[in-house]
């Protein structure tokens, strides 16, 4: 990736780290637990969010993270669908921001005369958008530690030492994944199909 693309692609990667841990966080609290509000997390300061190496691993390798919010299970009224609820916030903020940027686009080619200025613009916001699916759409891939594992095991009716041997798996096989894909070309996960998808769906 080069410097431009950096410069136009990390607006909308900072946005999307940001908003999705602090639904997180704010869902969190929502339903009774404050680890993550005495933690500073319940903000959209990046600052507290963002983790430096997860943020270029996503610039340079196409793939991060952030600082997982954490959560004191005990606190929550009802675990099962509480830990789902938690999960399921960042990834719909991610989708929702992705909507409305698609919306803001499409008024700005219908309204605004493109000058180099709303150009550059233009490129940093659809690239934000575009980011945004993105982020919607891997978290909620059902492979630990992403968040559609957290959700489908919500669901599960499975022993917690069951649980903890399929998020050890999780990861390396995720890896192993993203790393064939980059590197030999072969789609395993169709992100960037279902990405294009939404553009089309909410950019008109």
């Amino acid at each position: 990736m080069d410097w431009q693309r950096i410069v136009y692609f990390l607006p909308g990667i900072i946005l999307g780290l940001t908003v999705h841990e602090y639904c997180h966080a704010l869902c969190a609290y929502k339903l009774g637990d404050s680890t993550a509000r005495d933690q500073g997390r319940l903000t959209l300061n990046p600052v507290k969010h963002i983790d430096i190496i997860g943020l270029l691993f996503i610039i340079f390798a196409g793939f991060g993270w952030a600082k997982p919010v954490q959560f004191n299970p005990e606190n929550l009224r009802n675990l099962r669908r509480d830990k789902a609820l938690i999960a399921a916030a960042g990834p719909l903020s991610n989708l929702i921001i992705g909507i409305l940027l698609c919306l803001f686009l499409s008024f700005m080619i219908r309204s605004f005369q493109f000058t180099d200025f709303i150009s550059n613009l233009y490129l940093v916001l659809y690239a934000a958008a575009s980011i945004n699916f993105g982020l919607f759409v891997f978290n909620l891939l059902p492979i630990p530690p992403l968040d559609g594992s957290h959700i489908i095991f919500s669901g599960l009716n499975i022993s917690y030492e069951t649980e903890i041997k399929v998020r050890k798996l999780g990861l390396p096989v995720l890896f192993v994944i993203l790393i064939v894909q980059n590197h030999f070309n072969i789609t395993i996960i169709p992100i960037g199909i279902i990405i294009n998808a939404l553009m089309r769906l909410f950019l008109f």
